[in-house]
């Protein structure tokens, strides 16, 4: 393991090597801004005979910016997509990642980096409250091309898995069939596994007025953002971002689109033939979150209907309602935010 002390050297070492940032594109999907955006220009940097390289935030200690699991590709040239801390060791990593492409080293095709930060420098660096980043830097090559798009395939499906970079140079992509309590990377004697997670999908129940405001900072959070109603006068005429909205009732939309342990569900209608069959079809499936709006006493009267369908109290309880953070939260804007904020509260506890 190779270690980099910080200091404000990290600059200057940064400014002789070539860094480009990758060109945003204009057309690019919510799930495209996320991990899949890096996997993507990977692919695409291999298939036009570029040599890459994958830096992996492998773990964190401190103030860390970025979580581990984090991504960026480097290109031969400089040129490089996604982040592995809040800007202040990129330009070390990147001159690493060049030194080992011109170098063809080292034979192993992998390498870590660690960067610790005490308190007196870390202002310098961009690590306020100190702490200690490690990075694992791997070597692709086209014959990681499959690899990498069967990753993809199953990200923009909502399957999550992980790459498996082992030391004879031969990557691999494991799906995995439950999505793990903790998926963070790991490394045996052979092997460095690194978990890549699916967007977050965030499924609305109603396309009413806290709706057009929580899918917007939802897409701004990168998560991929489906508003289900049947009621055209609720939908037609307003704007919801980049949401996909669907005209079928909830229990319909469920039954074709099963949730999984990447969604969220949000109820807003305050209608039971909607809410109430909504939560029927979802309540017993592996899902990320399920919130619903609403008064303690709305709730109570939904929790009574629902009993009487026969669902279990162990399930209901699974509702966060009334949903959202309690925040004093009075506009819709501002109940969005409390909404989404406990949905990235929630799901991140369990990552």
């Amino acid at each position: 393991m190779i270690g980099l002390a910080a200091s404000l050297s990290w600059v200057n070492v940064a400014s002789k090597c070539h860094m480009i940032a990758a060109e945003p594109e204009p057309h690019l999907t919510t799930k495209e801004t996320t991990v899949s955006h890096e996997l993507t220009t990977a692919i695409d940097w291999l298939d036009t005979g570029h040599q890459v390289m994958m830096a992996v935030v492998a773990s964190t200690w401190g103030s860390a910016p970025r979580r581990p699991g984090s991504l960026m590709v480097v290109r031969d040239d400089g040129v490089f997509e996604g982040s592995v801390s809040g800007g202040c060791v990129e330009g070390a990593v990147i001159c690493e990642a060049q030194a080992m492409l011109q170098d063809k080293s080292p034979s192993d095709g992998h390498r870590a980096l660690t960067f610790s930060v005490t308190s007196e420098k870390a202002w310098d660096v961009g690590l306020a409250c100190g702490g200690e980043i490690v990075i694992w830097l791997f070597v692709l090559s086209p014959t990681d091309v499959s690899t990498l798009r069967s990753a993809l395939n199953d990200l923009t499906t909502g399957r999550s898995g992980e790459l498996r970079f082992a030391d004879t140079k031969q990557t691999t992509w494991q799906m995995y069939e439950a999505l793990p309590a903790k998926a963070h990377p790991k490394a045996d004697e052979s092997t460095h596994s690194v978990p890549v997670l699916a967007p977050l999908t965030l499924v609305i129940v109603g396309a009413v007025h806290i709706a057009q405001h929580l899918s917007v900072m939802a897409d701004a959070c990168e998560f991929d953002v489906i508003i289900v109603d049947p009621r055209a006068a609720f939908r037609e005429g307003r704007s919801f971002a980049q949401a996909t909205l669907v005209d079928d009732w909830p229990d319909d939309y469920f039954r074709q689109n099963p949730v999984t342990a990447t969604t969220a569900v949000v109820t807003l209608t305050h209608d039971p033939k909607l809410d109430d069959a909504a939560l029927q079809e979802i309540l017993g499936n592996d899902v990320a979150y399920i919130g619903c709006l609403g008064s303690r006493k709305t709730h109570a009267a939904r929790l009574e209907r629902l009993q009487q369908r026969r669902i279990g109290e162990q399930l209901l309880a699974r509702i966060h309602a009334p949903v959202g953070l309690d925040i004093a939260a009075a506009t819709p804007a501002e109940i969005a935010v409390s909404i989404l904020a406990e949905i990235i509260q929630v799901t991140r506890a369990s990552q």
